[in-house]
């Protein structure tokens, strides 16, 4: 996921870099070695003018899908998120409430689940899926956000979910994603003990084995479409190896022809920029396409306290500005490299997404080149969203859905990472407050 960030300490890190392949059945490391440079970047100009860059400031386009009545509850709810006090408090007397079996569904369905989510199955996203994309151009990526479940029962049941969404997908240009959480799909102690290359008993290689082919049933299906693709969510580090090992077997599989499979890369951590240049290599070695999907990172203070507890150096960039310059060292690397990458920009950075697009200008590439697309979450950062699309880029948001009670622990880790930044809260209320009034406006003056 891409997420706004908590505090960090003024410490400096060097970097480390790992890559590895890990075959779906042994679960065996093999490293990635980078390769020639024989297929150097090649810049692609194509004669067309530069265009101006996109004005976020375009209240009018930025909620162009969203009536006044949803412009008014989204004030409220981020003027309530912005106090840190009422979000834990909510967040303690929902849990009780949803321990005790209180009937609290319809409040939430009016307030954090209705802003931050499409609905309750993918029958139920449609209306917001095709609102999105007729008001304003902006695709969708329908996200199953139950979080924290275990059981082969659940993570067989996610497979179908997943499936399902396929299925409506492939008929609808609106959605060109798919999406998944890798723990959704197996333990995360097999992740782990795969990623540090600890031995397996016969029960978890059967384990190994059977998440193996849960990634390899929902890539094939997404790559027997004309043109949809997949992202894999990226974890926490010490279970990313496992991930990354997955991923690159379902790219040598299914990537060939076309761009099918993504890979996400936090570039919060301060290997990953190598991870890239190891990727590409793979990539170009291999004769597959890369995707990657570039976002800072979602698990910054875990990781760090992980570090400390345990006595090892801090995967994560020394601070804020340090993640900044890797990430964007990132999207370069990636523009220059397009024969082999394609990138999907998931940012509520606003300088991000400005720099890029005005890079694409200067290299004299398409708005809406297929290898490149941008990306936020549903109910936030609608100010970059519309204007990017307004403009003919590539856009889409992540649409979570799930039942009520089982996308809690998404809902308040969406409204904690809010409260955490204040600026981020501030900026999303800004906007609000700024289209509410202009319509106001607009209102009177049609009376004169």
């Amino acid at each position: 996921m891409f997420a706004p960030y908590g505090k960090w300490p003024p410490s400096s890190r060097k970097p480390s870099s790992f890559a590895v392949h890990i075959d779906g059945k042994s679960g065996q490391g093999m490293p990635v070695t980078i390769g020639s440079d024989r297929d150097a970047p090649k810049k692609s100009h194509i004669g067309m003018a530069i265009q101006e860059s996109p004005n976020f400031e375009n209240t009018k386009v930025a909620f162009s899908a969203k009536s006044t009545f949803e412009l008014k509850k989204a004030e409220w709810l981020f003027s309530m998120i912005g106090r840190s006090w009422i979000t834990g408090l909510a967040k303690s007397i929902t849990n009780f409430s949803l321990k005790m079996g209180l009937p609290i569904d319809p409040l939430l369905k009016y307030t954090v689940f209705g802003h931050f989510c499409g609905g309750e199955t993918v029958e139920q996203c449609k209306g917001t899926v095709e609102n999105m994309y007729q008001h304003g151009g902006v695709s969708s990526i329908l996200d199953y956000s139950v979080e924290g479940k275990q059981g082969e029962s659940f993570f067989e049941g996610t497979l179908q979910t997943l499936l399902e969404v396929c299925a409506h997908a492939k008929a609808n240009p609106a959605v060109p994603f798919l999406v998944f959480k890798p723990s959704g799909m197996g333990r995360f102690e097999i992740y782990q003990k795969v990623s540090e290359r600890r031995g397996l008993d016969q029960a978890e290689m059967l384990e190994w084995e059977r998440i193996s082919q849960r990634f390899d049933t929902i890539c094939g299906a997404v790559a027997a479409t004309d043109s949809l693709k997949i992202m894999i969510d990226a974890e926490e580090s010490w279970i990313q190896k496992a991930i990354d090992g997955l991923v690159e077997s379902m790219m040598l599989k299914y990537n060939g022809k076309r761009t099918v499979v993504f890979n996400t890369v936090q570039m919060y951590r301060n290997d990953r920029l190598s991870y890239l240049h190891n990727v590409h290599s793979f990539g170009r070695d291999h004769n597959v396409r890369i995707g990657v999907k570039l976002v800072r990172g979602a698990y910054m203070e875990k990781e760090r306290e992980r570090a400390r507890t345990n006595g090892y150096e801090s995967p994560i960039c020394s601070d804020k500005a340090a993640t900044d310059a890797n990430f964007d060292s990132g999207l370069k690397f990636c523009l220059l490299n397009l024969e082999v990458f394609d990138v999907f920009v998931g940012t509520h950075n606003e300088g991000s997404c400005l720099q890029f697009s005005q890079k694409l200008n200067e290299e004299g590439m398409a708005k809406n080149d297929h290898r490149i697309w941008f990306g936020q979450l549903y109910g936030m950062s609608d100010h970059i969203s519309f204007n990017l699309a307004k403009e003919g880029y590539n856009t889409a948001k992540y649409v979570p859905f799930g039942p009520v009670k089982e996308v809690v622990p998404y809902l308040f880790r969406r409204a904690e990472e809010n409260t955490s930044v204040g600026s981020q809260t501030s900026r999303e209320l800004s906007f609000i407050k700024k289209e509410l009034q202009r319509r106001k406006k607009e209102r009177e003056l049609s009376k004169i």
